[in-house]
C-alpha cells in the first residue's frame, strides 16, 4: 500500500507546491482535484482545480506525471465529485461532459482511476434514481473503458444540508445499490471506499470489505465522530445534519485496525488517500498541514 492525500484542502496552492510539501512529509501519492477551472466552490472542498483537464494534451499530461515522479509521488486518481444525475438537464449535461474530460485526461496520463459520484435527484426514491443512472451511466462507462480507466464511486450519500434532503445527491451509498451497479455497469466501475460513511449508516465495515474487496479501486481515509447530544436532539432520521461530524483519522469512530486487517485479507494493495474535512483543523494552510500530519502518523503503522 501507499499513503496519499486528496489535494482539495489546498485550493489556492499550485499543484507542485502541494506536491513538494507532500513528498517532504512522507506521502507517496496524490489524488488530484479536477473540477472545471471556472466553476468555483459550490460546496465545501468542491470546485478545486489542480489540473485543468479541459484542453490537456498528452505531452502536458506526461510532464505532470514525470514532475511528480521526480518528487517520489504517483497519482492515485483524478477526483471530480459532481452530481451526474442532477434534476436540471443542462447542469447534468455539463457535469457529464466534464467528467468525460477528466476520464480522457486520466487515460492520457496513465492514471488508473477517476474518483466520482454516481449522483442522485434528492427528491426521488433510491429505485427511481437507479433507473436514471441506468440511462446516464452506460455511456460514461464505455468512455472510461475506451480510455483504459477505472471509475471508483465514493460511497457518500451526500446528505449534509437541506438542499440535499431527503434522498441525497449520490445514490451509490449502500451494498444493495453497489450490487446493482456492479451487475449492470461491469468491471470498469468499483468503489472509492470511505469507511466514515459506513459508520453513520451503521453498515458493518469489515463485512463490506469482505464482500466487495475485489471492487475496491481506491480508499479514502476519513474518520467520523458521532455527536451524541446532536443525535439525542435530532434523532437518526436527521441523517448528517446535526450529529455526524467528519474528523481526521484517529479522532473518530472508524475501527482502523479492523479496517486495515480486512483490506489486507481482501488483497487490496492500492493507495490509502487521506481526505481532510475536519473543521477543527481548518482556517489556514498550516493548520490543514498539521491535520494531515496527524492523520499520517495514525495511519502509517498500517500502510506497508
Amino acid at each position: 500500500m501507499k499513503l496519499g492525500l486528496l489535494t482539495a484542502p489546498f485550493p489556492q496552492a499550485p499543484l507542485m507546491e502541494v506536491a513538494d510539501w507532500a513528498a517532504a512529509n512522507g506521502f507517496e501519492a496524490l489524488e488530484i482535484c479536477c473540477w472545471p477551472p471556472s466553476e468555483g466552490a459550490q460546496r465545501r472542498y468542491a470546485g478545486i482545480c489542480h489540473i485543468d483537464v479541459t484542453d490537456l494534451s498528452a505531452s502536458r499530461g506526461s510532464e505532470i506525471v514525470d514532475e511528480l515522479a521526480a518528487k517520489g509521488l504517483s497519482i492515485s486518481g483524478l477526483g471530480y465529485y459532481p452530481n451526474p444525475l442532477h434534476p436540471d438537464a443542462e447542469h447534468r449535461a455539463m457535469v457529464v461532459t466534464h467528467l468525460e474530460k477528466v476520464i480522457t485526461a486520466a487515460g492520457l496520463m496513465g492514471v488508473p482511476v477517476v474518483n466520482t459520484f454516481i449522483g442522485a435527484d434528492g427528491s426521488k426514491r433510491v429505485e427511481d434514481n437507479w433507473e436514471a443512472a441506468r440511462a446516464v451511466w452506460p455511456a460514461i462507462v464505455a468512455h472510461a473503458a475506451d480510455a483504459g480507466v477505472k471509475i471508483a464511486i465514493e460511497n457518500c450519500p451526500m446528505i449534509f444540508s437541506y438542499d440535499e434532503w431527503p434522498s441525497g445527491h449520490n445514490v451509490a451509498y449502500s451494498p444493495r445499490v453497489w450490487r446493482w451497479m456492479f451487475e449492470e455497469l461491469g468491471e470498469t466501475v468499483g468503489l472509492n471506499l470511505d469507511p466514515s460513511h459506513l459508520v453513520w449508516q451503521m453498515i458493518d465495515i469489515p463485512r463490506v470489505v469482505r464482500e466487495f474487496g475485489s471492487r475496491i479501486y481506491h480508499v479514502h481515509a476519513k474518520d467520523l465522530m458521532i455527536d451524541r447530544d446532536g443525535l439525542y436532539e435530532r434523532g437518526i432520521m436527521s441523517a448528517g445534519m446535526g450529529w455526524q461530524v467528519p474528523r481526521l483519522p484517529g479522532l473518530g469512530e472508524v475501527p482502523w485496525q479492523a479496517f486495515f486487517a480486512a483490506l489486507y485479507r481482501a488483497g487490496y494493495d492500492g493507495v490509502i488517500c487521506i481526505e481532510h474535512e475536519d473543521r477543527g483543523w481548518e482556517g489556514s494552510d498550516e493548520l490543514v498541514k498539521r491535520g494531515f500530519l496527524l492523520a499520517r502518523d495514525v495511519l502509517r503503522p498500517y500502510v506497508k
